[in-house]
């Protein structure tokens, strides 16, 4: 580069959520600890609150058949519900926890509470 010379780069919201998605999947299996060829991803990012979530369950069961995720469990719902895994993703060690589809199921779901209230998102501590 020239001396006195500032090189820059500006991006927008889709480029900005681009570089995560591509930067978690390009460092998913050192990251989540699994072979990315082996899992489905999903993902989701919440501006105002300026969070990002990604997701990775096993695509196939014993017989070769997709594992869908049950359309009960929401990225976006998520987002709200749970908690940060880690505080930084250059740490050593582990930075994410495991749930099971029940367990998202729940967080996800509308629940009724003793008033006929419906309530969207419990967090994990179940309130």
């Amino acid at each position: 580069m020239k001396e006195n010379t500032v090189r820059v780069i500006k991006i927008g919201k889709e480029a900005l959520y681009e570089f995560f998605y591509e930067n978690i999947i390009s460092q998913e299996e050192s990251l989540l600890q699994v072979s990315a060829t082996e899992v489905m991803n999903h993902f989701a990012m919440d501006w105002e609150r300026g969070e990002f979530i990604f997701m990775a369950h096993q695509a196939e069961d014993a017989d070769g058949e997709l594992i869908p995720l049950p359309k009960e469990i929401q990225p976006e719902t998520l987002l709200k519900a749970l908690p940060e895994t880690t505080e930084s993703l250059l740490k050593r060690g582990k930075v994410y926890r495991d749930y099971s589809f029940e367990e998202l199921k729940e967080l996800c779901g509308e629940n009724e509470d003793n008033d006929g209230n419906i309530h969207r998102c419990k967090n994990p501590s179940g309130t």
